[in-house]
């Protein structure tokens, strides 16, 4: 069967739809070394997976080209969201986990996919073969390379499909107006494994799928554990700003997403490194930061407000602040007013049709579809009711007021609570004037053990003496 092609019209209303919910949902969307894509000929997008749906809809925003995608074949047993996946070109794809009886399936999916390469198309596909709600790149699947092995062997080799890596990384991929960075890696030829699959074939989609693996570990921030994790967020909220002065690992400009991106993954070398060389020296600074964040979690305090506090920073809340906050409440009442049913409503979806064991995955692309229909249903409503009220103009009035006011709301509400919290911080800190110095010293040790352990490390690995005292 010939592979569905999505027509201009259709590609056209769904890109518009795609990006709007991407732009609402998602405060920013950096993309790195975007010009790595390809923009013509068979390629193979193959990516980590960890916001389901979602990095369909980032990477099909994000590349000039069509791109067609798998989705498990779960997804097309609801009739109507079955016919609309097929009438925008995505293919489903049958997972043991799906129906163990219905794996010859796969191999008409596979047939789908060589039409496409053959045409000089492309395919997307997340070798992961599920999403999870951690972030961690799990071992991939091997259909990925099955596929642009096959597909190179019936041409011998001649066909040029690219296999290109692409890592998504999410600031918090369960909130609104969070932050989103794709990273594009170097395309790389199918073609070179083929020698080897041919010699063995499990062997060589074994070593293909390794490279794809090791590809996308490279273009995302994967650490082994969730210890690591922490370890590696912590050191990033104490030290990332002094880290960004003089780092021998960003040495171009780069949008703060993808140079964070960079940074975070030179933490997790440095401490993989401490770890496997000196791990009495590691643990004693590990402890000592937790101590840290304990005392600064029972205060309710912030490592931001200390570090304000001993750069000098610090200031009481100001008046004119509070002012206009109180200026801006009625706004923000008015638009939280109107807000409430409809996420009233995105809740509900979420808990109804979201998987536990995954719902953190779910979130953002279920809240931009349930909220497409929850916002334009509830606030088309409103409008009507009031076009019988007041008539057109003032009803266009309104409508035109809500999404607005709503979004304003939402910003209100982050500026409110950040408000609260510098007055709940001012005050507890003036009244333990003790705390507050011992809290300061012991951040001070904590980024002086930094210091060091980055000068040893940038001497040790990466061979740069640090400068004689004079």
């Amino acid at each position: 069967m010939p592979a569905r092609t999505v027509s201009p019209r259709w590609r056209w209303a769904i890109g518009l739809f795609v990006r709007a919910g991407l732009r609402t949902y998602f405060r920013r969307i950096e993309h790195f070394r975007i010009e790595r894509a390809p923009a013509a000929g068979p390629v193979l997008f193959v990516s980590n997976h960890p916001g389901s749906i979602t990095d369909a809809f980032i990477i099909s925003a994000s590349v000039p080209r069509p791109v067609h995608f798998l989705a498990t074949v779960r997804l097309f047993r609801f009739a109507p969201l079955g016919a609309l996946l097929t009438t925008c070109g995505v293919s489903p794809v049958n997972r043991r986990q799906d129906d163990p009886k219905a794996m010859a399936t796969v191999a008409d999916t596979f047939a789908r996919c060589y039409d496409v390469f053959e045409a000089g198309g492309a395919i997307g596909i997340f070798p992961e073969g599920i999403s999870y709600n951690d972030d961690q790149l799990k071992p991939i699947k091997t259909g990925a390379a099955r596929m642009a092995l096959e597909i190179e062997d019936r041409h011998d080799g001649r066909l040029g499909l690219m296999i290109a890596p692409v890592g998504l990384t999410y600031s918090a991929k369960d909130r609104f107006r969070s932050d989103a960075l794709v990273h594009f890696g170097a395309p790389f030829r199918a073609a070179d494994w083929l020698a080897s699959y041919r010699a063995n074939r499990h062997e060589g989609v074994r070593e293909l799928s390794g490279a794809i693996e090791r590809r996308l570990r490279e273009l995302i921030l994967d650490l082994p554990s969730l210890d690591h994790q922490r370890i590696v967020a912590s050191v990033k909220q104490l030290y990332l700003d002094r880290l960004r002065l003089g780092n021998l690992i960003v040495t171009e400009p780069m949008a703060p997403g993808a140079e964070e991106l960079m940074l975070g993954r030179a933490i997790g070398d440095a401490l993989a490194h401490f770890e496997a060389r000196e791990p009495e020296r590691l643990a004693g600074f590990v402890v000592e930061l937790m101590r840290y964040e304990r005392r600064l979690w029972l205060l309710g305090l912030s490592d931001r407000t200390i570090g304000a506090i001993a750069d000098g920073r610090m200031r009481r809340p100001g008046v004119a602040r509070s002012a206009l906050l109180a200026i801006g409440a009625p706004i923000a009442v008015y638009g939280w007013a109107h807000r409430l049913a409809p996420i009233w409503c995105i809740d509900w979806a979420l808990d109804r049709f979201a998987p536990a064991e995954n719902r953190r995955s779910q979130v953002a692309h279920g809240s931009m579809v349930a909220g497409l229909i929850a916002f334009g249903g509830l606030y088309l409503a409103a409008a009507a009711l009031m076009w019988r009220l007041v008539g057109p103009t003032a009803a266009a009035i309104y409508l035109f007021s809500l999404p607005l006011t709503g979004l304003f709301a939402h910003w209100y509400l982050g500026q409110l609570a950040q408000h609260a919290g510098h007055v709940r911080s001012s005050r507890v800190l003036y009244r333990l004037p003790i705390g507050r110095r011992h809290l300061v010293r012991m951040r001070e040790r904590l980024i002086a053990a930094i210091e060091a352990l980055r000068s040893d490390y940038r001497r040790d690995v990466l061979g740069v003496t640090p400068p004689s005292a004079p």
